[in-house]
């Protein structure tokens, strides 16, 4: 799905383009293609992306297996970062400087740590739409938005509820 939303904001938006390689209604999986990966750095990055899916859905209140987390988890304490001072004075966590594979996972996990900062990590959610679970930053005032776009998703799912409503009627 694509969106009529704008994008997460900060590096934060990197991340949602990451989760975004995959269509889970068509299969299209372009992260080899877009990140020049193969092997077992494909391997990797496709778990990442993955694991990050998982948190998306548990932002957005849907279940989610203990495994998704656990192995997000540990690809994030393998991540290669560094703690840097910025001419403000002000400590943030950056990617260590690293080539090849490990960079994905380092740029990853700093955008995470400066969103979980920021306190914009949780609004990174997955669509509600089980054949969706398209990533996108919910902007909405009280944070509860529950669809990549309201216009297809929301709509169908409403469509769907309105239809089962009248079916036992």
């Amino acid at each position: 799905m694509s969106g009529e939303r704008a994008p997460a904001p900060g590096d934060l938006a990197w991340v949602e383009a990451l989760v975004n390689t995959l269509s889970v209604d068509t299969g299209e999986d372009r992260l080899a293609k877009e990140f020049g990966l193969s092997g077992a750095a494909l391997a990797e990055a496709t778990a990442l992306r993955e694991g990050l899916r998982a948190a998306c859905r548990a932002h957005a209140g849907h279940p989610v297996a203990p495994g998704e987390l656990e192995a997000l988890n540990a690809l994030l304490a393998a991540a290669p970062l560094t703690v840097r001072i910025g001419p403000d004075g002000a400590a943030g966590v950056a990617p260590a400087a690293v080539a090849g594979e490990r960079a994905l996972l380092a740029r990853v996990a700093s955008a995470v740590a400066g969103a979980a900062a920021d306190g914009t990590w949780s609004r990174l959610k997955a669509c509600a739409a089980p054949d969706c679970q398209w990533a996108y930053y919910d902007r909405s005032p009280a944070g509860r938005g529950r669809w990549c776009v309201m216009s297809v998703c929301g709509a169908r799912a409403k469509m769907r509820t309105y239809r089962a409503a009248a079916r036992t009627t």
